[in-house]
């Protein structure tokens, strides 16, 4: 079994960001030269957070201040319960810093150490090379379930100056150590079960996100301090367009990073755990987001865990939800050869 869930992981990240473009093959030599040694990886850029705070109270500093509040209490500037309505571009009371915990400084949290510089980039989800504000819009509209902001607007200005400040140092192309979530886990290659994630979360999920996945509010409905502890679904919570809502990325973020304060390197829950776990999750009612049929336009690089239409021949949105996702990856290589030899 260990063959298959290695298999499964090595193909579950290549499926995340692939495209089918490729150097055309090449003639081989006339005669055979010894083999050259592979070049080694490249060595990881350490996880270092620079502090804010010893930032001077000039212009620039202010901008990065307000970027990360921004970043902490989304909800407190732009929420759906802010008193100006122009300003209400966030469509629930979370923050980024729910899924970039700690504002974007934990390692291996979604953080934004290496971010910044990560940019433009590729996207398969738009099929299109993607800016930081591109990508801020797409967590927006998701995971906030709300409207983008302005690329003007000093709230854009703001997020991006401190993702930039949390990038110092950082050259464009490192490996940085803990950037994003850790690769996919030995997941079991079987369906994600939704009754054993019940007991999962009621052991070790219920005391902080509440039976009904409602959270823990700072104070009450209305005042735009939103949550000690988020709400996971109802309609409080990010839509079924957020990456959070597949189970392969949700169960990696669970994984990794809860309950809360766990590290990737002393994990509490098990990969079969996270896998189950966010399938419970995921099965909750959540808000919709319209227009989902058109992610990932370039179909063959839609990632396997995405369960809404068009699916791949022969596998069903239960498939695409749950798992099995082996037989699905195996399925997408074959299209990924294919169109390499076209």
């Amino acid at each position: 079994m260990s063959a298959k869930l290695n298999v499964l992981a090595v193909a579950l990240v290549a499926a995340a960001g692939s495209s089918i473009a490729a150097e055309p093959a090449q003639p081989a030599p006339a005669a055979a030269a010894p083999a050259a040694a592979a070049p080694a990886a490249p060595a990881a850029y350490p996880w270092v957070v620079p502090d804010v705070d010893k930032l001077p109270n000039d212009k620039y500093g202010q901008m990065v201040r307000m970027g990360r509040d921004l970043v902490l209490k989304t909800y407190q500037y732009i929420g759906p319960e802010v008193a100006d309505p122009a300003k209400r571009f966030a469509g629930n009371n979370l923050g980024c810093t729910t899924c970039h915990l700690d504002g974007g400084a934990k390692k291996d949290g979604n953080g934004f150490v290496g971010t910044y510089v990560g940019y433009p980039a590729y996207k398969a989800r738009e099929d299109s090379v993607q800016t930081i504000e591109e990508r801020i819009n797409g967590c927006m509209e998701r995971s906030m379930n709300g409207r983008r902001l302005p690329l003007d607007s000093v709230e854009m200005k703001a997020m991006t100056t401190y993702m930039r400040f949390m990038s110092t140092n950082v050259p464009v192309g490192a490996n940085v150590a803990g950037l994003g979530l850790p690769k996919p886990g030995k997941f079991p290659d079987r369906p994600a079960d939704p009754v054993q994630g019940k007991q999962v979360y009621d052991q070790f999920c219920v005391a902080c996100h509440g039976p009904e996945g409602q959270g823990v509010r700072v104070g009450q409905a209305g005042d735009a301090q939103g949550y000690v502890n988020p709400p996971l679904w109802g309609p409080d919570s990010y839509n079924d367009g957020a990456g959070m809502n597949r189970v392969i990325m949700a169960a990696r973020f669970i994984r990794n990073n809860m309950p809360k304060g766990v590290t990737a390197e002393a994990p509490v829950l098990t990969d079969e755990q996270a896998f189950d776990v966010a399938a419970f999750i995921n099965s909750q009612p959540r808000p919709k987001k319209a227009g989902l049929e058109a992610d990932f336009p370039a179909r063959i690089n839609k990632v396997v865990d995405a369960h809404f239409p068009p699916y791949r021949e022969g596998f069903t949105a239960e498939q695409h939800k749950f798992g099995p996702f082996k037989p699905i990856i195996d399925a997408m290589n074959k299209e990924v050869a294919a169109a390499k030899k076209k």
